[in-house]
């Protein structure tokens, strides 16, 4: 499953930091992702995930094997975009360039800077936390309004679709002129449905990176935003895993925040992961929530979804306390599901597909 989360911003903000770690985590899980050729600018990281760690071990035991089966993550693309300034819908900066670069992530991840090292000098539209996230939103609304005026009203022997797109364009109008963003105002279905063909910037889901200082990563900023030391992360990208655990132990953290921000991104993503687990590999697969146990086949061969048969799941709980697929089933943990079952994060699945 392809999708991005761009990473937005004032110049100076410490975007580029952060990018670069997340390409170092990249660049130690390359060898599991023969796939993942990528341009300089978009990286393709791992997502966290602890399951996977103690499948390949359960597997492993139960297999007898020498050597634990190989772990494939899931994974998420972020884009770094070039910083944003004051006017740029209006073309000031990259402007046209900056927004079409958004315009094709499916999600938003926005640095602000938080750290108060005035070495780094403030860009002329970056004031303070509040103000620079405002800046955004602000270029952000303006786009979306440029693209919704230059909609033209319907005729009046006009499609029920026409109609409802048009009555999207004068709620969204009137709402982002109030300075509201997109996804904050209420529509029909059949205007949600409109409006997305008009790709809306602030339509897409976003959340907030508070680069801080070392001595604030415990700081509580609210529930969208996540204190990340750009610093402390490019340090850890150049230590071993071992290494990082022990730093983060000395900072009193679990994770570090770069963990924490492809956590969130996947979640904001409406992303979950369904687990494979066998002597070959140990894999964690991306399916947006609600996806039926036919479609999650698909992501593993488009051929498996019109071969499916039905798929034999167990829960990742049951699958570890029963100690993998063998003792599961004669426990009678094991259940088979058809087609139209919705997955569910952490079920650990086989697919039982025809010839």
């Amino acid at each position: 499953m392809n999708l991005s989360i761009g990473i937005i911003g004032l110049p100076n903000v410490g975007k580029s930091t952060l990018f670069n770690a997340l390409l170092k985590k990249q660049q130690a899980f390359v060898a599991n992702y023969p796939f993942a050729t990528i341009e300089p600018n978009i990286g393709i990281v791992p997502v966290p995930d602890e399951r996977l760690i103690k499948l390949s071990q359960i597997t492993q035991n139960e297999h007898k094997m020498t050597v634990a089966p190989p772990i494939i993550y899931a994974t998420v693309s972020f884009v770094d975009i070039a910083g944003l300034v004051k006017g740029a819908a209006q073309g000031q900066g990259l402007g046209n360039k900056f927004l079409s670069h958004i315009r094709e992530c499916d999600a938003i991840a926005q640095v602000v800077r938080y750290f108060k090292d005035e070495n780094v000098l403030r860009h002329e539209s970056s004031q303070d936390p509040k103000s620079d996230f405002e800046v955004v939103n602000t270029e952000l609304i303006l786009a979306d309004l440029e693209t919704l005026n230059r909609q033209q009203e319907p005729k009046r022997n006009a499609s029920k679709e026409d109609l409802s797109r048009w009555s999207a364009v004068r709620k969204l109008t009137a709402a982002l002129n109030q300075g509201k963003l997109v996804r904050e105002v209420g529509l029909s279905n059949e205007e949600k449905e409109a409006a997305k063909q008009l790709q809306l910037l602030t339509a897409k889901p976003m959340f907030t990176i508070a680069n801080v200082d070392e001595t604030d990563l415990d700081k509580d900023l609210g529930p969208e935003t996540i204190p990340v030391c750009a610093k402390i992360e490019s340090e850890l990208s150049e230590l071993s895993q071992e290494e990082q655990k022990e730093y983060l132990k000395e900072l009193g953290v679990d994770e570090s925040g770069l963990e924490k921000v492809i956590k969130e991104g996947y979640k904001i993503l409406d992303l979950i992961s369904f687990l494979t687990a066998g002597e070959k590999e140990v894999r964690a697969w991306t399916i947006r929530k609600g996806t039926s146990a036919a479609d999650a086949a698909g992501t593993i061969h488009t051929d498996f979804i019109k071969k499916f048969i039905k798929a034999e799941v167990v829960s990742y709980r049951d699958f570890v306390e029963n100690g993998g697929w063998k003792v599961s089933r004669e426990n009678g943990r094991t259940r088979f599901e058809g087609r139209d079952y919705v997955m569910r994060d952490g079920d650990v699945v086989e697919f039982k597909i025809g010839a």
